[in-house]
């Protein structure tokens, strides 16, 4: 095997050898003594007001995000969840309401990029949905699931067949 062939793996090796992330210390790598912050607990309104939206529930999901940014209001997601309800249920105006409200919070909120722009083909604004398309691909480098979608419904509305 030509010396040139595994030079690469060689430098790199000895570059992560040589990496802050390699120094750290068994014990602290371990979970030492330095507690892990706590994870923030889940809502359990947040919790049942997915269950609502998997369920397309929508009108009981909105009292339930509601209550979750009464409590925290700067959660982008219960703001997207919100938007998404309002959609579903045709109230465009509080649709768009929530979800500029997630993505003041956010700005690089995927879902509500996502959403925002299907909400903006229900209202024929193409402009302003492919405005997030374009905001998408510059969030998701090797591409996402929210790209994906958005860029499809884009195609079927200029296609005619609005989903």
């Amino acid at each position: 095997m030509s010396v040139f062939r595994i030079l690469p793996a060689i430098l790199l090796a000895a570059a992560f050898c040589l990496s802050p992330v390699a120094a750290v210390p068994p014990a602290h790598a371990a979970g030492g003594s330095d507690p892990a912050p706590a994870a923030k607990p889940v809502d359990p309104n947040f919790t049942e007001g997915r269950k609502a939206i998997d369920a397309k529930n929508f009108t009981a999901a909105i009292p339930l995000f509601q209550a979750v940014v009464a409590k925290d209001a700067q959660n982008a997601d219960a703001y997207n969840w919100l938007g998404y309800a309002y959609r579903n249920l045709g109230n465009y105006e509080q649709s768009f309401a929530h979800y500029t409200k997630a993505l003041e919070i956010d700005p690089r909120h995927r879902g509500a990029h996502e959403y925002i722009g299907e909400a903006y083909l229900k209202t024929n604004q193409l402009e302003k949905a492919e405005e997030h398309l374009k905001r998408l691909d510059s969030l998701c480098l090797f591409g996402c699931a929210e790209y994906t979608e958005l860029k499809n419904k884009i195609a079927a509305f200029k296609a005619g067949k609005p989903s």
